[in-house]
């Protein structure tokens, strides 16, 4: 079987060609990615092992409880004055449930180790667009500890702000219930997609990489995109013959 002498442009001495543009041969890449399709999907199964195992043992479980409230009188008739001053007091009354003096009571009452900065963390207020409702929204990882946050902070909240603004307490629509918290946690369906994805980005990257920086000159044709030189000759490689 004959081969052409592999010659490595830059052991040639003069360099006619412009250091500056980089020619990309796309069928040349394209090529290198099918004949590595086995070193790609290699990568592929490593990568989806690997975050397969990351979620096993180290992403811990997530659930999420949540209680809701009315902000509004609680009169047979209310006006529209009403209305806006329970649209206006809205926001007041999130910020009064993620307050200090909540959540530190909140810790009290259920003996939390834990300190009223990393309790604020686990808890959100939400309050949906054009309504008077307050969502509590708590998520950590054991599901009867989210209830009792969510609780908690709806009882005592709405006593802190039955103190504070000194009308009607708010209206509770509904106590966090065991059976309708839900498990937040990531699947392991979409870690072990996103390691696939990620071990076959990272050994794409390498082989395009490699095609991309290899400046050997193994053909006549590369004489010419590398040294703009033409041909002359090619000598043929013969291996050894016994």
């Amino acid at each position: 079987m004959e081969q052409t002498n592999t010659v490595n442009a830059q052991s040639l001495g003069a360099l006619p060609y412009d250091n500056e543009e980089i020619y990309i041969d796309l069928k040349e890449i394209i090529f290198s990615l099918l004949s590595s399709w086995k070193s790609i999907f290699l990568a592929i199964l490593i990568g989806a092992v690997v975050m397969g195992a990351f979620h096993v043992f180290l992403v811990k479980p997530s659930y999420q409880a949540d209680a809701q409230i009315f902000i509004t009188n609680t009169d047979s008739v209310i006006s529209f004055s009403d209305l806006q001053l329970s649209s206006a007091l809205t926001g007041d009354y999130a910020k009064i449930i993620k307050s200090r003096t909540v959540l530190k009571r909140v810790i009290k009452e259920l003996d939390l180790d834990i300190d009223f900065k990393n309790l604020a963390r686990l808890v959100k207020v939400n309050n949906p667009t054009d309504t008077h409702i307050i969502d509590i929204v708590v998520t950590c990882g054991d599901l009867e500890l989210s209830r009792n946050i969510a609780n908690a902070l709806l009882n005592i909240s709405i006593d802190q702000i039955y103190q504070i603004v000194g009308s009607n307490e708010p209206t509770v629509i509904d106590y966090s219930e065991a059976d309708a918290v839900e498990d937040v946690s990531p699947s392991l369906f979409k870690y072990v997609a996103i390691g696939a994805l990620l071990g076959a980005l990272v050994m794409c990257a390498i082989i395009v990489l490699a095609v991309v920086s290899n400046t050997t000159i193994r053909t006549e044709d590369d004489v010419m995109k590398y040294m703009q030189l033409p041909v002359l000759a090619a000598v043929p490689y013969v291996g050894d013959v016994f």
